[in-house]
């Protein structure tokens, strides 16, 4: 395919959350709206290297603090509008009134957008600052989940935390908000990145528990990169394994040799996964698709994909 030609389109009309209780394993990519015209080029190119391997859906995301919001907007639009792919669009609280937000939820249905994944979304500037409600917003993520469902035939996907949420008090606190945003209309579930497949396994032992049955994705990421994947952790709350952190360091100066722990890793939790019958896996790729796409073809067994629901 050629950079910067449009895709032929199929309907864009799939449910995320009806495709995950298919009983086939969905693959799935996550992007991060570009900030400079390089940036762009990248992601440009890494979304039609993934195309090529036929992924179920792929996401924009919001932004920390919402600051990407109206380049999410338009990566989204321009996503729809160009390439094959069935695209989920974030949507976070932050600093939107119920109006704004009802009008972003309208937009995404003029050009497409039917799946939606609903974050309440960090605070402005830092992450780990007192949440703050917008005069005129809303509070909590099941609140969001409520207005998207009662503004038209979206499939709405919520945030799972493994490892508990941060904020939460204890981690049954933690399950019970989840539940609660599924009782609120949510179909579908991603998870936060994370490393030990037993954190998610009993996130969806103890929601099964609870009566819930919507399909929880694990959101995996390869590590490319220490410095980033430790950020990550304090602005979080992930755990980063220190077995892991120790085989990373020694080979810190070893970009190759980084990459290829972070794909050996990233494949092992996800066949782990998979085998326990998780309904798919969600890829963190940071624009980039090199590890990702090794990830997906180890565990796809060397084969391109075909979307389904094409």
């Amino acid at each position: 395919m050629t950079l910067g030609v449009a895709s032929v389109m199929p309907q864009q009309t799939a449910k995320i959350g009806d495709l995950l209780r298919s009983g086939t394993p969905r693959f799935s990519f996550e992007m991060f709206p570009p900030r400079s015209e390089k940036d762009e080029a990248t992601l440009w190119r890494t979304l039609r290297n993934l195309e090529q391997l036929g992924p179920d859906y792929v996401s924009v995301t919001y932004g920390q603090g919402g600051k990407t919001r109206d380049k999410t907007i338009e990566t989204t639009d321009r996503v729809i509008s160009e390439t094959t792919l069935l695209t989920m669009a974030h949507l976070t609280a932050v600093d939107h009134t119920v109006s704004e937000l009802r009008n972003l939820i309208g937009h995404f249905a003029n050009v497409g957008a039917r799946n939606i994944l609903a974050l309440r979304g960090d605070p402005p500037g830092d992450p780990q600052g007192e949440w703050v409600k917008c005069p005129g917003g809303i509070e909590h993520a099941r609140e969001l989940v409520e207005l998207i469902k009662t503004s038209g035939d979206f499939s709405v996907g919520v945030a799972a935390f493994p490892e508990g949420h941060p904020r939460d008090v204890d981690w049954e606190t933690g399950v019970r908000h989840f539940v609660e945003k599924c009782r609120a209309g949510a179909d579908f579930a991603i998870t936060q990145i994370f490393f030990d497949a037993e954190d998610y396994l009993r996130l969806r032992d103890a929601v099964a528990a609870a009566g819930c049955d919507v399909p929880i994705v694990p959101g995996i990421m390869p590590v490319t990169n220490i410095k980033q994947i430790e950020r990550f952790a304090v602005l979080t709350g992930m755990v980063f394994p220190e077995d892991l952190a120790e085989r990373l360091r020694a080979v810190e100066d070893d970009r190759d040799a980084i990459r290829d722990i972070g794909v050996e890793v990233a494949t092992d939790l996800g066949r782990r996964l998979l085998d326990e019958g998780a309904p798919g896996l969600h890829f963190t790729t940071l624009n980039h698709s090199r590890s990702t796409r090794r990830v997906w073809q180890n565990l796809n067994g060397g084969k391109r994909g075909t979307r389904a629901h094409a």
